[in-house]
């Protein structure tokens, strides 16, 4: 079985995005249980995918480190990469794993330390659909239908190989719009990464976090995506499932049978897939397997990873990231991700966050 590896183009250009910042309210300290009373600042940037889950874990931690001021600015995965390896901001969110030259940049942004790469948010990715009047709960296709679809070869929602694998929908003739990301995105890494490896060659292009067709719609961001695909009648695109909203959502055909996302479903094929080979007891990488045919998985899973140093130039910057790493990876802070109201997640597992705290603990000042 082939496992598609870890594979990024070149530099995300910044641009601008919303800023999620809860501060303090009131002059009172809160100390930690350990005694330790926490303050200042902590600057991420990242991912717009986890960009919910954030929010919820901000509060969350604010709740008893109200003199922490915490920021995270959904740039988007490459973004969030570059303003971390440039010292910028103290945590990044990424939904793709850093590559050989950022793992060498990060050592010396991490003073000589080295970079923590955690999985923290697991999502699934949704297949999302603008056909308010089908007369079908999920749109039923497979790795090889949607790569026709996304690489314009299937133009029509009546195309005969939509229709094969949904017997007794009718079908509108309307045309169909792809819709993909247009800035450098791990979502897109993704997408594209289940194409390759799930479609049988049906999916003529490399895995890459920059949209390899020119040309057709597209939107920034997350949001940028979904609101492209709400706004035209016969859209299709793909968005962290956190945001589907009302919109239609596609059924993957794993093995004989179609599985529609949910949480649980994004776990199993998280919990079946291994590490990558370049995994170490800090850098948490797993190798998603695509091609898996195991019953009720869905392969086509973010996992957004929060990216952090080893080592931190100042105390106080090492122990606010700590402390919210801790918060982020506990059962409480798993569970509110995984609340439907803030993000729908997939908790991890009590085995991975054994690992994700030892690499947390050992997080220290320079």
């Amino acid at each position: 079985m082939k496992l598609t590896p870890h594979r990024r183009s070149g530099a995300f250009a910044l641009v601008g995005a919303l800023a999620l910042t809860l501060t303090a309210c009131g002059s009172g300290s809160t100390a930690e249980s350990d005694g330790t009373s926490l303050s200042g600042s902590l600057a991420a940037a990242g991912a717009s995918s986890q960009e919910k889950a954030v929010a919820g874990w901000i509060a969350g931690f604010n709740d008893t480190h109200p003199d922490v001021a915490v920021s995270y600015d959904a740039v988007g995965s490459g973004g969030g990469r570059e303003q971390f390896l440039a010292g910028a901001v103290q945590l990044a969110g990424s939904d793709a794993a850093l590559t050989q030259d950022e793992l060498a940049a990060a050592s010396e942004r991490c003073e000589g330390g080295e970079a923590v790469e955690l999985p923290l948010y697991i999502s699934p990715i949704a297949v999302v659909y603008n056909l308010p009047d089908l007369d079908a709960e999920h749109l039923q296709l497979s790795a090889a239908t949607l790569a026709k679809i996304f690489d314009r070869e299937i133009t029509t929602w009546d195309d005969p190989a939509i229709a094969a694998e949904n017997p007794g929908v009718t079908l509108p003739s309307t045309g169909i719009i792809p819709v993909n990301r247009s800035d450098e995105s791990g979502t897109t890494e993704n997408f594209t990464e289940y194409l390759e490896a799930a479609s049988g060659g049906a999916w003529p292009h490399e895995a890459s976090g920059d949209w390899p067709l020119s040309g057709g719609q597209s939107g920034q961001g997350t949001q940028g995506v979904i609101d492209t695909v709400s706004g035209a009648v016969g859209a299709i695109g793909y968005a962290d499932a956190s945001r589907a909203g009302d919109l239609g959502t596609v059924a993957l055909k794993v093995g004989e049978e179609y599985v529609p996302f949910s949480a649980e479903a994004a776990a199993k094929v998280v919990d079946a897939s291994p590490r990558a080979e370049d995994a170490t007891d800090k850098r948490l990488v797993v190798e998603l397997d695509r091609t898996t045919t195991e019953a009720g998985a869905y392969p086509l899973v973010l996992i957004s990873y929060s990216i952090a140093c080893s080592t931190y130039a100042d105390a106080s910057d090492a122990e606010n990231v700590k402390a919210y790493l801790s918060y982020v990876a506990s059962p409480e802070g798993q569970e509110r991700a995984a609340d439907p109201s803030v993000a729908g997640a997939a908790p991890i597992s009590d085995a991975l966050r054994t690992e994700v705290q030892a690499a947390i603990d050992a997080i220290s000042a320079g």
